[in-house]
């Protein structure tokens, strides 16, 4: 390591942890999640600094990109008892000061993070010379792929039905709301959505692709679609009607079924979990990844959004005039 690189992995640290203080302090709470956002793309520059360019993209398109736009969504909807809380946002970030902070927090630091990290060897082996030996097995050239969904695709599998029920917990909630008035776009963002939606599914399919030998793949390509998708609905546009029903759920839970289909089936034959047939793995790895990346893009979408479609044939989210209507 160079002094340069030296130095700008210590002003990122800093940097990271001054960020994550004043998104903790803030009483304004637009500004805590700009500055979260911006946390998020530092975090994955800190990642990428770190080998591991999996983690950086999905922290970049779900950590800073996904959850930001979610939490600008809710902080928009705020109503007025959680207006009233900000106040007492306000009371609570007088009290935590700097010195006290660092008084409190360097030593409980100390102790339960820096100490054992300083223990730790310089190169630990881990498990990558056992995934580099069974490469081969997997079918695919990326070892990262060949973990998530070959060695260890029932985390994968669980993580996508978490994400399935997540969007189940908001439809509870009651029906979709409109995500911008028509009033609120701005020019600017119509323009700039035309100008990047095609570049961000151009992206995705590419991250897609990528997968199979590189770092990329199923979340990192719904993430980004997920935000095409997003950014649309900001500019005002809204899914057809036809969109509600069926047409909606089926590409929502189909990557979801397929890969818990390709999971089960071995076992009727005496085989393991998740055991595909030799010569099978790659073509199946290659259709539960693309199934998979439209249903994490909806997933993600459908959390901005924030609510179940309503009835079949409205627009979704409604048009502001028609939840104007709605709530007389």
């Amino acid at each position: 390591m160079s002094l340069l690189t030296g130095l700008f992995d210590v002003l990122l640290l800093a940097t990271l942890l001054w960020l994550a203080w004043r998104v903790l302090a803030s009483a304004d709470l637009f500004k805590a999640v700009v500055l979260f956002i911006a946390f998020g793309l530092l975090l994955a520059l800190a990642w990428a600094r770190l080998g591991a360019p999996d983690v950086a993209l999905a922290e970049a398109a779900i950590g800073a990109g996904i959850t930001g736009a979610l939490l600008l969504v809710a902080l928009g909807r705020l109503g007025p008892e959680e207006q009233a809380a900000r106040g007492r946002v306000q009371r609570i970030g007088r009290y935590l000061r700097a010195r006290l902070l660092l008084a409190l927090g360097l030593p409980v630091a100390f102790t339960l993070l820096l100490e054992p990290l300083l223990r730790l060897p310089r190169r630990a082996a881990g498990l990558e010379p056992l995934v580099a030996h069974h490469l081969a097995q997997s079918e695919v050239a990326h070892p990262v792929t060949a973990v998530l969904l070959n060695f260890r695709g029932y985390d994968t599998l669980l993580e996508v039905a978490v994400l399935l029920l997540a969007v189940l917990g908001i439809w509870c909630l009651g029906e979709a709301r409109a995500v911008s008035a028509p009033e609120a776009v701005s020019p600017v963002l119509v323009g700039l959505t035309r100008v990047l939606l095609p570049v961000l599914v151009l992206a995705g399919g590419y991250l897609l692709w990528l997968g199979g030998h590189a770092p990329g793949g199923a979340f990192q390509a719904g993430a980004l679609l997920a935000a095409g998708l997003v950014l649309w609905l900001f500019a005002g546009g809204t899914l057809p009607g036809a969109w509600s029903g069926l047409s909606l759920r089926l590409p929502l839970v189909l990557g979801l079924l397929v890969f818990l289909a390709a999971a089960v089936l071995p076992l009727a034959g005496g085989q393991g979990l998740l055991a595909y047939p030799p010569g099978w793995a790659k073509p199946l790895i290659l259709l539960v990844e693309t199934l998979l990346t439209g249903s994490i893009a909806l997933v993600l979408a459908l959390a901005v959004i924030g609510g179940r479609p309503g009835a079949a044939g409205a627009s979704f989210p409604p048009l502001p005039e028609v939840e104007e209507e709605r709530s007389r």
